[in-house]
């Protein structure tokens, strides 16, 4: 895969909105969609194992909880840059979000454009100035806790 392409990996339970997401980004000049995924524990080894630059990130998943997978990513892979894409949009959950390691925070109902057009803008930053990111093994980075029982 071209190092200057934008990794984006989206983490939502509803299969249309992560359809939708794909599609809105897809086209993209400079981003690729490199999996999805509908709860925490398939994202958190998905995002490492495609070596993702972006998670797109629902924070109410069915197993687990959005936040509970910034953390993990925070801790165990701080190059991926986070996208909270929610209709959890109170004060309350955009503050825990930040403190949990968000970059970004969008309300699904009024921001789904927005968000878009931010993972746009990383790509085109990218493009004009491609650097090498650091990424960590698999094996270095992973938590049994977000294992599959």
């Amino acid at each position: 895969m071209d190092a200057t392409l934008l990794r984006v990996y989206v983490v939502e339970p509803a299969a249309a909105i992560r359809r939708r997401v794909a599609a809105l980004l897809e086209p993209l000049a400079g981003v690729a969609v490199v999996g999805e995924s509908e709860d925490h524990a398939m994202a958190f080894a998905g995002i490492v194992s495609s070596q993702a630059d972006v998670a797109v990130i629902e924070l109410r998943l069915p197993s687990g909880s959005g936040l509970e997978l910034l953390g993990a990513l925070a801790r165990f892979a701080p190059q991926v840059i986070t996208v909270i894409l929610t209709n959890l949009s109170a004060p309350a959950f955009r503050a825990a979000s930040h403190k949990a390691g968000a970059h970004y925070f969008f309300d699904k109902t009024i921001e789904f454009e927005l968000a878009c057009h931010t993972i746009d803008a990383l790509a085109r930053a990218r493009a004009r100035r491609p650097q090498p990111v650091q990424r960590a093994h698999y094996a270095d980075c992973h938590d049994a806790r977000y294992d599959r029982p």
